[in-house]
C-alpha cells in the first residue's frame, strides 16, 4: 500500500486548500483513507475519514463544516478540501489507510504535505 499527500502551501486565513492522496497497492475492496494532521512537538490528530464501500465520512470537531473529504471513482485519490482555514490549521498533514491512527502502520506513513495559514 502506498499513500502519497501533495497539494499544501501557504494560505491566508479564511482562505482555501485542497489536498490530494494519491493511493495504490490495495487489494481489498472495503477500506478507509484518513487524513491526519500534526504540528512539532504536539501528538498527531486525526482530521477526517472515508471508507471506500460506502462513502461513510468521518469529520473531527474542529473542522466539521469547514473540512470536506471526498474521493474519486475508484478512491485511487482522497481529497481534503479545507475551507475557512483558521492558523490554529497550520501543520503537516498526511494520509494513512485506517481512520485510527494506532491501526496504521508505522512504515505506511509518508511525508506528509505542509499547510500553512498565516497573514
Amino acid at each position: 500500500v502506498q499513500l502519497v499527500e501533495s497539494g499544501g502551501g501557504l494560505v491566508q486565513p479564511g482562505g482555501s486548500l485542497r489536498l490530494s492522496c494519491t493511493v495504490s497497492g490495495f487489494s481489498f475492496d472495503d477500506y478507509e483513507i484518513g487524513w491526519f494532521r500534526q504540528v512539532p512537538g504536539k501528538e498527531r490528530e486525526g482530521v477526517s475519514c472515508i471508507r471506500s464501500s460506502n462513502g461513510q465520512t468521518w469529520y473531527a470537531d474542529s473542522v466539521k463544516g469547514r473540512f470536506t473529504i471526498s474521493s474519486d471513482d475508484g478512491m485511487n485519490t482522497v481529497y481534503l478540501q479545507m475551507s475557512s482555514l483558521k492558523p490554529e490549521d497550520t501543520a503537516n498533514y498526511y494520509c494513512a489507510p485506517n481512520c485510527i491512527e494506532s491501526m496504521v502502520p508505522n512504515d505506511a506513513w509518508g511525508q506528509g504535505t505542509q499547510v500553512t495559514v498565516s497573514s
